[in-house]
């Protein structure tokens, strides 16, 4: 059994037992009496456990985004590479450069907010070539900020709370994305707009 079907049943179980003790406790007076420190230990025991599963569900997440990451990576530099592979084996003749971003890029400034679940700015703007993005956490919160377009990501920082990180990426001109990847970070709304010129 993984760690997210254990986090799901001991959710399951902790929010059942809380109705089932609140009509206990509605039904009988004197509950629950001397049953009180079994109570607590059973939900003690159940709020940990689902506390320790859903910790491990969000690092195996993290881990497998990580891996579907460093996969896309890899499919990316292989479409590269084929085209002028391709065209050397049909005899094509010169294959055609693909378009890189050259030109003079830029550093941009992007924090979390320190209490909510959001970035401080929702639409960043560079200049093409090599773009670098320094991040800012305040928050204990652990945040990270990644590029994507297209629904694949194209750099990731490393996930920090309370302190700085960049994440840089060679961007020719286009609309990107850059939102945070820790599970549940970006449908909260902790994503927005690149545009590179």
């Amino acid at each position: 059994m993984d760690n997210a079907t254990i986090f799901y049943i001991c959710g399951g179980v902790l929010a059942v037992s809380a109705v089932l003790l609140s009509f206990a406790g509605l039904r009988f007076e004197r509950f629950p009496g001397r049953m009180t420190p079994l109570v607590v230990l059973w939900f003690v025991a159940l709020i940990g456990a689902a506390t320790t599963f859903g910790v491990l569900n969000g690092k195996d997440e993290q881990e497998a985004r990580a891996s579907e990451v460093a996969k896309a990576g890899k499919e990316l530099s292989e479409e590269e590479a084929s085209p002028v592979e391709a065209g050397k084996a049909e005899g094509a003749g010169k294959a055609k450069p693909k378009a890189t971003a050259g030109g003079p890029g830029g550093t941009l400034k992007l924090a979390a907010d320190p209490t909510q679940i959001a970035f401080d700015t929702t639409t960043l703007t560079s200049k093409r070539g090599k773009v670098t993005i320094d991040f800012t956490n305040p928050a204990a919160l652990e945040h990270d900020v990644a590029i994507a377009q297209d629904g694949k990501q194209i750099a990731v920082s490393e996930t920090i709370g309370k302190g700085k990180t960049t994440v840089t990426a060679d961007l020719a001109p286009g609309t990107y994305t850059f939102l945070c990847t820790v599970p549940g970070h970006a449908e909260a709304g902790m994503e927005g707009t690149l545009t590179v010129r």
